[in-house]
């Protein structure tokens, strides 16, 4: 993709967030009751959804735990942003700050400072600890800045991005669940947009130049990042809000095939895409296959 187009595009995307944006602070009506009996997710996406665990708990428990896996979710994604926020400025640290292209990674800096803070005062307003990923992962997470550059960069941050965009599509069109989760979802639906296409061109536009061995470190790092996404999307902890051991309640849920069937549902677009641009293959097929996105 030449640098005009790449101008172009930026120009393009900085236009369409001047005329659509939220502000959660104004446009949520965060004081709103919960609505009883509501799902806080699609009970079919719950991650114990279909196995004997599950059957085994009352309605009351199933919802408690659609909340605390939104809770899980939500913080997980705000963890997330905060690498993706640091990745963006560092590649604004490197280019030139007059550049649409500059300015529009630091709009969606700013676009994911809101949603970071919309996502904590959801888990806050839902009454569940932040989880965020386990802590071995969150450790990792911290190299991620430093050793994420490139296709692999942008293509971590769609996984990230179009799995829980998928999921959030489905949910806001569920009358089953939670109006307040529902309104969330809408806001980050909108805005991620955007981002979704920013960082598809950029993956586009950098796979040419890659070296053989540029290319093998470059689908490495992206299998991997998108294995530990997937992996700690729902944090163990979650498990004990409804009295379940959470080492089992954890072994059940990566043997459950309702729960590979979400993943693979979720992160079919992004699969395809990464595949079509040619992101997916070795070394890193051990780890696709362990992030239950690839069958």
């Amino acid at each position: 993709m030449k640098v005009a187009d790449r101008e172009k595009t930026a120009e393009r995307l900085l236009k369409s967030s001047a005329d659509k944006f939220y502000d959660p602070e104004v446009d949520i009506d965060w004081a709103a009751p919960l609505v009883d009996g509501k799902f806080f997710v699609p009970e079919h996406r719950i991650s114990l959804y279909g196995t004997p665990m599950y059957e085994s708990l009352s309605l009351e428990q199933r919802i408690e735990l659609s909340k605390h896996e939104l809770a899980s979710v939500a913080s997980v994604g705000l963890w997330f942003e905060l690498l993706l926020m640091q990745m963006l400025v560092k590649v604004v640290y490197n280019t030139d700050p007059t550049s649409r292209h500059a300015q529009y990674a630091l709009t969606e800096v700013a676009d994911e400072c809101r949603h970071s803070t919309m996502f904590a005062r959801l888990v806050e307003r839902v009454g569940c600890p932040a989880y965020g990923p386990v802590r071995q992962v969150h450790r990792l997470g911290k190299l991620l800045p430093t050793v994420g550059y490139g296709p692999a960069m942008y293509g971590s941050i769609l996984v990230a991005e179009e799995i829980l965009d998928r999921l959030q599509r489905e949910a806001m069109a569920d009358d089953n669940v939670q109006p307040l989760v529902r309104m969330v979802n809408r806001i980050h639906v909108l805005e991620e947009a955007r981002h979704v296409r920013f960082a598809r061109e950029e993956v586009v536009r950098g796979m040419p130049s890659l070296s053989r061995a540029e290319l093998a470190y470059q689908r490495w790092l992206v299998a991997n990042v998108s294995m530990y996404i997937t992996r700690t999307i729902i944090n163990p902890a979650v498990y004990s809000a409804v009295g379940l051991d959470p080492r089992e309640a954890r072994r059940a849920a990566f043997g459950n095939p309702r729960f590979h069937e979400t993943m693979q549902w979720a992160g079919e677009r992004i699969i395809s895409f990464l595949d079509e641009v040619g992101m997916i293959g070795k070394p890193g097929m051990r780890a696709w296959r362990r992030s239950f996105l690839i069958g």
